[in-house]
């Protein structure tokens, strides 16, 4: 009796024989989820999308501060004495509605800056380290502080890259395996 070298047989992309119980519809649903989940990753990794993506959570955060610290703030009750209560809380929510738009822009402002470097350094780098974050810090600390002049510039620049550099490396610290 001879015997035949055990040889896998190769298949077609998408035409691997199927796993006990499934059909061939089963198949063609994974893999339109497959192709979705792919769009997505691509997405994903676009500087644009980690942009658009680090000023929405940065706005959401600034809000959420500033109407945190809405709710800790003094309110002289005489300064709107000739108001309604529902007049004074209809101030009051307005009020708080500015700030939290406020707050909100300057956080989506700094977060999508310092996102599209980091992005676009690591992109050209081709590097994921920690120069990228300390030198996107430098360049959106310099970019948010040019108004002032380039010692300012230089000093916020400065600023942010340690800053960053301290939350990259609290991040990136590893931790003991609990085995």
């Amino acid at each position: 009796m001879s015997s035949l070298p055990l040889v896998p047989p190769i298949f077609a992309k998408g035409k691997e024989p199927l796993p006990p119980g499934w059909t061939e519809e089963d198949r063609a649903n994974m893999m339109e989820a497959k192709k979705y989940q792919d769009y997505m990753q691509m997405g994903m990794e676009s500087c644009a999308a980690k942009t658009v993506i680090a000023g929405g959570g940065g706005f959401a955060i600034g809000a959420f501060f500033s109407m945190m610290s809405a709710s800790f703030a003094y309110e002289d009750p005489l300064a709107r004495a000739q108001l309604s209560t529902t007049q004074k809380a209809s101030e009051i929510f307005k009020e708080m509605g500015r700030n939290m738009y406020s707050s909100g822009k300057g956080f989506a402002k700094v977060g999508a800056l310092f996102a599209g470097i980091e992005c676009v350094i690591e992109s050209y780098r081709a590097k994921n380290d920690m120069v990228n974050p300390v030198a996107a810090g430098f360049v959106a600390g310099g970019v948010l502080a040019r108004n002032a002049g380039p010692k300012a510039a230089f000093g916020g620049g400065i600023a942010f890259a340690a800053f960053s550099a301290a939350i990259d490396l609290f991040l990136r610290r590893e931790t003991p395996d609990d085995d």
